[in-house]
């Protein structure tokens, strides 16, 4: 059983898992749990495996009557979850962060189920800190994470990643074609999360004429929450090296087109841009808990293997950046060199390994 989502930095390293699993074990039988009206609803059935619903939901940061339910819907998410435990009777259950790992991993801990947190970030969050009491194993994606958890529990496994990133040798001219992109010009990719990034959006938009001027053509991924509002200000640019998408799906082409990548820092992305080897600009969301996506971003930027850009300098210096980037090959090529030394490409494996190691 594998239980959390709620964003692709929680579901796609989940499905890796579980591929990884079924792999070396065709005839087991995995469920997933995630939360009523979260993206992994969708997004663990198209992957082809079956999935439940919670109703649990975080709080609120601001004040909101949603809280007042909140009590409510983990009360009734906890019986549900010891029953979906007590029905499926897993040998392992594994908990990947998100509203519904909570409640599923505490109920198979109370039935005497070995459980194995994995977590993505830098910064332990709360839910998983509690939940590695009482888990077997805690897989990591940074070294460290001792401040965090147990050092007899810890596995560094690195953040599971989909397949089609690790191979991106050859890709290149297929990726222009495929985003009717030129093959002359250097590429930037901007990559602001499958929601969307607003300081990011708002970069490109303040620099994109200047990053048409200077040569450079841009594929974009604005996230659906802004998708329309940066359209139609790119279509009424008339720029032609500007090539908005809502949401990238074929990203092992993204990146084997880019030249410099700008991205936030969520887990999963540090992850996979890992695995690229280019250039990375991060510019870490100040949005999320205990600002885990600059601690992320950190780790990196601390080996040489990435440039940081704070998002409240991003607007006005993130052509300034790429500039640097772009007019010295030399600096380039050794941050992409530095942050793939820093990589995990098989992290699912070895995931997987510790799990087997639970069932035995």
């Amino acid at each position: 059983m594998i239980s959390g989502g709620g964003t692709g930095g929680h579901i796609y390293p989940a499905i890796a898992i579980a591929n990884a699993w079924k792999e070396q074990f065709p005839d087991s039988e995995i469920l997933f749990v995630g939360a009523l009206g979260k993206m992994e609803m969708q997004k663990v059935p198209e992957a082809g495996y079956r999935i439940e619903g919670l109703p649990v939901a975080g709080l609120q940061r601001s004040l909101s009557l949603e809280n007042l339910k909140f009590p409510f819907k983990l009360l009734k998410s906890l019986m549900k979850a010891r029953k979906m435990v007590k029905d499926f009777r897993p040998n392992v259950v594994v908990g990947v962060g998100g509203y519904a790992s909570g409640p599923v991993l505490f109920a198979a801990q109370r039935m005497g189920i070995p459980t194995l947190v994995q977590e993505q970030n830098s910064y332990a969050g709360l839910t998983n800190k509690l939940l590695a009491k009482k888990a077997k194993r805690i897989c990591v994606a940074y070294p460290e994470m001792e401040r965090f958890f147990p050092m007899d529990k810890i596995a560094y496994t690195g953040n599971p990643v989909r397949k089609d990133i690790l191979e991106l040798e050859g890709k290149r001219e297929v990726a222009i074609k495929h985003f009717g992109l030129e093959e002359s010009r250097k590429t930037i990719l901007i990559l602001g999360g499958s929601l969307g990034a607003r300081t990011l959006n708002q970069a490109v938009l303040k620099d994109m004429k200047a990053m048409d001027k200077a040569g450079y053509q841009v594929l974009w991924q604005s996230g659906k929450f802004y998708f329309k509002d940066m359209l139609e200000k790119a279509e009424a640019s008339g720029l032609k090296h500007i090539h908005l998408r809502e949401f990238i799906r074929e990203m092992d082409l993204a990146y084997a087109a880019a030249d410099v990548i700008v991205s936030r820092a969520g887990a999963l992305s540090v992850s996979e841009l890992s695995l690229v080897g280019k250039p990375v600009i991060f510019i870490p969301s100040p949005n999320v808990a205990e600002d885990h996506q600059t601690k992320n971003a950190m780790a990196y930027v601390s080996h040489d293997a990435a440039w940081l850009l704070k998002d409240q300098e991003a607007v006005g210096k993130l052509k300034m950046k790429v500039d640097e980037l772009m007019q010295d090959p030399t600096i380039g090529s050794a941050l992409g060199r530095n942050i793939k030394s820093l990589a995990k490409p098989d992290a699912a494996i070895a995931i997987r390994k510790e799990l087997e190691q639970l069932v035995a």
